[in-house]
């Protein structure tokens, strides 16, 4: 009998489907209430970070160079009052063999797969994750499937989707591509059930993958200058880039600051069609990051291994002309060329470097690889097709589908806190539901561990409910 693929009937099989395709029984990790024990999850991929760094080093991931920005560095400076500016560093992740951070995530999925037996991998993502599951498929000889979120109804995809989607095809997956909508995790869970394929999402697999990343720049800058570095800005998405660079900072025991930075497209929703060709940036933005600090379960997953509001010591977001206007300063400064979606982060060390002392050091996590539809020019040229209009000025009169103000001088980059107190008010909301009557001593716990808060402030968001 042929099974009912409705949108509700595969939904329903959500559980079942994931335990399959992972090969981790979730419900295992529940607990009575609304909470669930996060670390277990974590601690049952069985993998030690040396054993994932092992594992990494089979597929050439890994050991990026950490490279100090010594000329953006001296504009920063020139931007800043006497004796602010830190010195700025990045993380070269562009040096991984697809090209970004996130190999660190899918090689070790991969290899899990690998192990476990599985023929082939799934993947949602329309950003560089399915580039990395592709080129570590073919290396493990394994079928690749990447499904994306790539065009409007109209038919009209982004460059740097399409950009990534040919890069995944070179690489031996096929890609599905869907316009935008809720049928993304359905179509991934339908793929899942019918390939018996394994599910390369965010998964404790890849999170535990991306703690390397964390671990190597506290090691790194040890090395280099027998310190830690003082503050580590991470673009902040879906919330697997922070979670696992920050639970790697913590398991080197080191204490930098971990702000989050996300480029504002306040406004604009994510899964609008009417939207969708509104975005200069696919990832790294509001749109996913806020969202997903709220909700980390709104995935393909029964629980999301990515949850950045636990590791978040503040979180700020910067404009895309101030994104834009960075990535080509990299280049010409510096002689660097990456991927503007990557200098997120960037923009935003670039600001927050000014209000620290020039003794400090704030280094930014991730660089991305950059070619044709990802490079900064396509994206402009496709926002002008879209009615936008683009202009020097002051990057504050930026509004999210409207325009975009490339900053008229660099002093003009700024960033804006996100109120972390709003979004854990959110988030706790969200998680206690109907059931702020029957919460438990341990309930309110995971809630002060979800939030990164206080039992004082949990109580208290509770009572206002």
């Amino acid at each position: 009998m042929m099974k009912d693929n409705s949108y509700a009937a595969i939904m329903a099989r959500k559980n079942e489907i994931i335990r399959n395709s992972v090969g981790m029984d979730y419900e295992s990790f529940e607990k009575p209430g609304i909470g669930f024990d996060y670390e277990a999850m974590m601690a049952a991929t069985g993998y030690t970070l040396p054993e994932l760094q092992r594992v990494q080093a089979l597929f050439s991931v890994g050991n990026t160079p950490l490279i100090e920005l010594r000329n953006l560095t001296a504009l920063a400076r020139k931007c800043a009052p006497a004796g602010k500016g830190a010195r700025i560093f990045i993380k070269d992740e562009a040096t991984n063999p697809s090209g970004s951070f996130k190999a660190r995530r899918s090689c070790t999925s991969v290899y899990q797969a690998k192990k476990l037996g599985y023929k082939g991998v799934v993947t949602a993502t329309s950003g560089n994750y399915g580039a990395a599951v592709a080129c570590h498929a073919a290396m493990a000889g394994l079928k690749c499937i990447v499904v994306q979120e790539c065009y409007d109804s109209r038919g009209v995809g982004q460059p740097e989707i399409i950009e990534k989607a040919r890069k995944c095809e070179a690489l031996g997956a096929e890609v599905v591509q869907l316009t935008v909508g809720p049928e993304l995790f359905s179509t991934v869970l339908r793929l899942l059930e019918e390939t018996g394929y394994f599910n390369a999402s965010l998964t404790p697999f890849g999170i535990a993958g991306v703690e390397t990343l964390g671990y190597e720049i506290a090691q790194q800058f040890r090395a280099k200058f027998d310190r830690d570095p003082d503050v580590v800005v991470c673009t902040n998405a879906g919330g697997g880039n922070l979670t696992g660079t920050a639970r790697g900072l913590r398991k080197a025991d080191c204490h930098a600051k971990v702000i989050g930075a996300s480029v504002n497209l306040t406004g604009l929703h994510m899964a609008s069609d009417a939207q969708f060709n509104k975005k200069s940036f696919t990832t790294g933005h509001t749109g996913f990051g806020v969202p997903f600090c709220v909700n980390p379960d709104r995935s393909d997953v029964p629980r999301s291994a990515a949850r950045p509001l636990r590791y978040m010591d503040r979180y700020v977001t910067v404009s895309q002309g101030s994104v834009f206007f960075i990535t080509e300063t990299l280049a010409s400064l510096e002689g660097l060329e990456k991927g503007p979606a990557g200098n997120t982060a960037l923009a935003a060390a670039f600001r927050l470097a000014q209000e620290m002392d020039e003794d400090q050091c704030i280094v930014v996590q991730e660089t991305e690889y950059t070619g044709a539809g990802k490079h900064i020019n396509p994206q402009l040229s496709f926002a002008r097709q879209n009615g936008f209009d683009i202009h020097f000025g002051d990057p504050k009169d930026e509004i999210p589908g409207k325009n975009i103000i490339l900053p008229a001088h660099p002093s003009l980059i700024r960033v804006d806190d996100v109120d972390l107190d709003r979004v854990r008010r959110s988030n706790i909301k969200n998680a206690v539901g109907t059931h702020k009557d029957e919460l438990t001593d341990d309930d309110i716990r995971y809630l002060v561990e979800e939030t990164n808060s206080s039992e004082e402030f949990v109580r208290s968001v509770i009572a206002g409910l």
